[in-house]
């Protein structure tokens, strides 16, 4: 093929992998949620297509000391012989606060082509500087060599100690640390005496606040929803976590080179959060409806009828469908009195939840379905549900309007009737008005069964001989598949490499999602947990020193120990150092599917 069309093939090829990005066009605003009255910090807009005249909106409350300073990257990729190339271009201010408080930013608009584009806004929290009048970093820096308890330490945040019966509240866990440290075992308390409900928090990060007059930053680990499911003095126990602090190495000498390349070393330390008590006070007697069956929140109720025309034998549904907020996965379903000569059937339910900080909320679909046998006009009695309403610690009752069914005779000889299905509790009927089918009496012709001779054939005999070699064979395997799980030690070194590449593959998606943070953490859980499967340690009895031990014993040479040393300082490092340029997060990740395939070679268990 002439030079010219394979020009043309990737010009196209290029061309189909923009217009294919450029529908999809982002443009998001990101900064601290919280900084220190007195400190710097970053405003960066980040969109993914060449963009022009960006307006920011002014900002009062702000002192802009530079910017907007822009910067570009290109990536291409291919994937199954797609070509998709991206574009993102940063525009990134420094700005400081004026004054203490809450603050927003505005939206920011930018042109791409002909179309703008508008970014999301941001609040920002401007916290008080400490008494001491240190910034973070000088505050930081200076308590590097020491460990207090107050400098690290973990609360338990209870939303309301004086709640009622089936009330939810919120529980939050959160680390507070003189500067940032790493989690590696939590032994979270037990929530007996309640139904809890997770909240799932899928991006753990830093944020700085205020606790008794000093800075911290601080990370929630964990936010439940709990709801008392008895009455009187309910004790939530405290909880333990192990803690890793990284501490600066004091040195006799140091020189000028020293300020630059600080030693450090990691220290354990355990963290207790105190136990909490919760007063959970009883439902009120007084003024309780017949109707009320335990929800306790705040709800809405919808009830309609599939017809009000029908005939018999077909089948009519009641729709009920409760929203709101509060235990709804427990609240009991209302009641559907239907008159006397229907055939009722166990209801269908359909519960959508979502659990947020303000606790769960969503819907419960219920479908009642009957079936009238007989014609006549019915009355359905409104639908009620009660609950207990906490905000003014009453109880409510919801009510549908009354439905009115006309039902018709079914005609006569028919042959056929609605099919039910999906309704349990009772045995699936096809034919619906036909209970008793008719006997045939005409037509009936009978013919002599022929007999077969099955005993002592050859049939017969393997009929008896394959199941037995079957059931020796499972045997011996089941017995060898028994003594390998028994070697715990065994299984685990075996299953090592397979664990490390698993956690390598995420740790690749991450690389491609260019998550920094995530993806050196995911390698640094990838390498330690190869380490503690291969060498049968417990993860929380691995440290550099014996790790080198170890490896030594087993004859890994100094070269690939000190590469996997390497590696670890890298990502240790990296988490808290500016942002990585993405060759450096691809040689790493190389490095890492490297050592590790040398020492799957190297020691054999």
């Amino acid at each position: 093929m002439p030079i010219g069309k394979w020009i043309f093939l990737f010009l196209l090829l290029c061309t189909t992998g923009l217009s294919a990005r450029a529908n999809e066009i982002s443009f998001k605003a990101s900064a601290p949620q919280s900084v220190v009255m007195g400190e710097q910090f970053r405003l960066t807009y980040v969109i993914n297509a060449e963009g022009k005249d960006l307006r920011v909106q002014e900002m009062p409350d702000f002192e802009v000391l530079m910017g907007p300073s822009q910067s570009t990257s290109y990536s291409t990729s291919w994937v199954n012989g797609k070509s998709t190339s991206e574009t993102t271009v940063s525009y990134t201010y420094i700005l400081m606060p004026k004054k203490e408080g809450t603050f927003t930013i505005a939206p920011a608009t930018i042109k791409v082509k002909d179309a703008t584009y508008t970014s999301n806004g941001l609040s920002i929290k401007v916290l008080p500087p400490d008494k001491s009048g240190k910034t973070t970093a000088e505050r930081v820096q200076s308590s590097s060599a020491t460990i207090s308890d107050d400098d690290f330490f973990v609360r338990m945040i209870i939303s309301k100690r004086d709640v009622y019966e089936q009330e939810g509240f919120l529980v939050t866990f959160k680390l507070y640390a003189a500067r940032p440290c790493g989690i590696n075992g939590v032994k979270f308390p037990e929530f007996e005496g309640f139904m809890a409900q997770e909240i799932d928090l899928p991006n753990k990060q830093w944020v700085q606040d205020r606790y008794k007059d000093r800075n911290y930053f601080t990370v929630d680990l964990r936010q439940v929803v709990l709801y008392p499911q008895r009455t009187g003095e309910l004790t939530i126990g405290k909880g333990t976590y192990d803690a890793v602090i990284r501490v600066s190495t004091p040195q006799k000498a140091r020189s000028i080179f020293d300020d630059f390349f600080d030693s450090y070393r990691e220290v354990n330390k355990q963290l207790v959060s105190s136990p909490v008590t919760v007063h959970v006070k009883p439902l009120p007697s007084s003024g309780k409806p017949a109707s009320f069956s335990g929800a306790v929140g705040s709800y809405s109720m919808k009830a309609s009828i599939s017809a009000d025309y029908v005939k018999a034998n077909d089948a009519v549904t009641v729709n009920v469908v409760l929203s709101g907020n509060g235990n709804i996965k427990l609240a009991k379903n209302p009641e559907v009195a239907f008159p006397n000569d229907f055939e009722i059937y166990d209801p269908k339910v359909d519960t959508q939840t979502k659990t947020t900080t303000s606790g769960v909320s969503g819907t419960k679909s219920i479908e009642y379905m009957a079936i009238p046998r007989y014609a006549g006009d019915f009355e359905i009695p409104s639908v009620e549900f009660s609950y207990f309403d906490t905000k003014s610690a009453s109880y409510k009752t919801l009510k549908s309007d009354v439905f009115k069914l006309h039902v018709e005779k079914g005609e006569e000889g028919t042959t056929s009737a609605p099919m039910v299905s999906n309704f349990a509790n009772k045995e699936s009927v096809k034919y619906l008005g036909q209970d008793i089918r008719f006997l045939k009496t005409k037509g009936i012709h009978f013919s002599p069964k022929r007999e077969e001779v099955f005993f002592g054939t050859v049939l017969y005999a393997m009929s008896y001989l394959v199941p037995l070699v079957l059931f020796v064979a499972f045997v011996l395997a089941y017995r060898k598949q028994i003594k390998e799980n028994a070697d715990l030690a065994r299984v685990r070194t075996k299953k090592a490499n397979k664990t490390a590449v698993k956690r390598l593959k995420n740790a690749g998606k991450l690389l491609q999602a260019q998550k920094k943070e995530e993806f050196y953490e995911e390698v640094t859980r990838a390498l330690w947990g190869y380490l503690s499967d291969k060498l049968n340690i417990p993860l929380s009895n691995l440290t550099k020193d014996n790790v080198e031990a170890e490896l030594s014993k087993y004859g890994v040479d100094a070269q690939l120990t000190a590469d996997f040393m390497a590696i670890l300082n890298t990502c240790e490092f990296a988490r808290y150092a500016p942002s990585q340029a993405s060759d450096a997060m691809d040689k790493l990740y190389a490095q890492t599917i490297d050592a590790i395939g040398k020492m799957e070679n190297t020691i054999k268990k």
